[in-house]
């Protein structure tokens, strides 16, 4: 996290007038942050610094800096929770959706935190908040034809800095309140490198992808001169309810389970509407999501990083047995989700 955390009062205190300009209603601002349900946020800038900043250029030069950072600290920290050097890596996925760099960020760290030359290098930009999910899903398939290798995936979101200055639309409203800035990382390893070098830990299964029809819209940026403007719809929790509850009983039937059989639920916290969907199509108990809300009242949604943070809680604070089915879900632009079979 960026070392920037304030109360979510303070963060809505100046993000009304960063957003409404002179003479906006503060009280709706107050009233969407608030149903947000989002405690406290951890920030790329000190919270004075938005109002200075005066275009794109300004918060992408930020968000190259600040993210810069994350990237290296969330990589070598997992590096080191695995006990793998970072000359061993053969494959590093990046993904974030909040700001452009070309070189992409895990070519921009590659040397500052000691990766190899030849190291093979995916960069994803699009896939917004399902990236956390579906860049698990991709070092699986990469693993599963390279089983003596070893792949990691850096997660960058600094979503503080798309907030749009002046833009009194419902969208950047609600936006100003719910995403937080965090980083991530996840080291996985192929079963061959596995064996060789005793590592146990979760275990990927299986994937499923799902673009649905029609829902280009729903989620998403529009990027002109003034940035990253987010588009973002009122009907997501509606396409939870319509797609994902089949989805997740298809995906686990495939499998021989069922909802009831899963021990581990690690959700994308994508807002309360869209948790308490959730929540509602697969009939979960009350406690199955603890880690998904925690997450967001704890940090906000943090776009790719926020389904990581989900799992590292999960694996740390809820400590499933060994062997106990866990399942990875996250929903993004396009309209898709991506649903990730764990082992734990």
């Amino acid at each position: 996290m960026p070392p920037h955390r304030y109360e979510q009062a303070e963060i809505t205190a100046a993000f009304a007038e960063f957003c409404l300009g002179p003479g906006g209603d503060a009280a709706v601002v107050r009233r969407l942050h608030r149903n947000a349900r989002v405690e406290a946020r951890n920030l790329a800038l000190p919270l004075e610094r938005y109002a200075a900043l005066r275009d794109f250029t300004e918060a992408n030069d930020e968000f190259l800096a600040v993210a810069e950072d994350l990237a290296a600290l969330a990589l070598l920290g997992a590096l080191d929770a695995a006990g793998i050097a970072p000359g061993e890596v053969d494959l590093v996925v990046s993904t974030t959706v909040t700001g452009l760099a070309v070189p992409s960020l895990e070519a921009r760290v590659a040397a500052r935190v000691g990766l190899r030359p030849d190291v093979k290098r995916v960069p994803l930009f699009g896939l917004g908040c399902v990236a956390g999910a579906a860049g698990v899903a991709r070092l699986h398939d990469y693993l599963v034809g390279h089983p003596d290798q070893v792949a990691v995936l850096v997660a960058v979101e600094l979503c503080s800095l798309t907030v749009q200055r002046g833009d009194r639309s419902v969208a950047n409203l609600v936006a100003s309140g719910l995403f937080g800035d965090g980083a991530a990382a996840v080291v996985a390893v192929g079963a061959e490198a596995a064996a060789r070098r005793g590592l146990a830990g979760p275990q990927v299964v299986d994937s499923r992808s799902h673009l649905y029809p029609d829902t280009g819209r729903t989620m998403g940026w529009d990027i002109g001169a003034h940035g990253l403007t987010i588009v973002l719809d009122a009907q997501v929790p509606v396409l939870v309810r319509r797609y994902l509850g089949a989805d997740v009983r298809g995906f686990l039937g495939d499998h021989g389970l069922r909802p009831a059989d899963v021990g581990a639920w690690v959700s994308h916290p994508g807002g309360p509407k869209v948790i308490e969907a959730i929540q509602d199509e697969l009939d979960l108990p009350s406690d199955a999501l603890e880690m998904t809300w925690r997450s967001l009242a704890e940090a906000g949604n943090m776009s790719s990083v926020s389904v990581l943070h989900v799992l590292r809680d999960t694996l740390v604070k809820r400590s499933p047995a060994p062997g106990t089915p866990g399942l990875m879900m996250a929903m993004g632009p396009g309209f898709c989700s991506e649903l990730v079979l764990l082992r734990c």
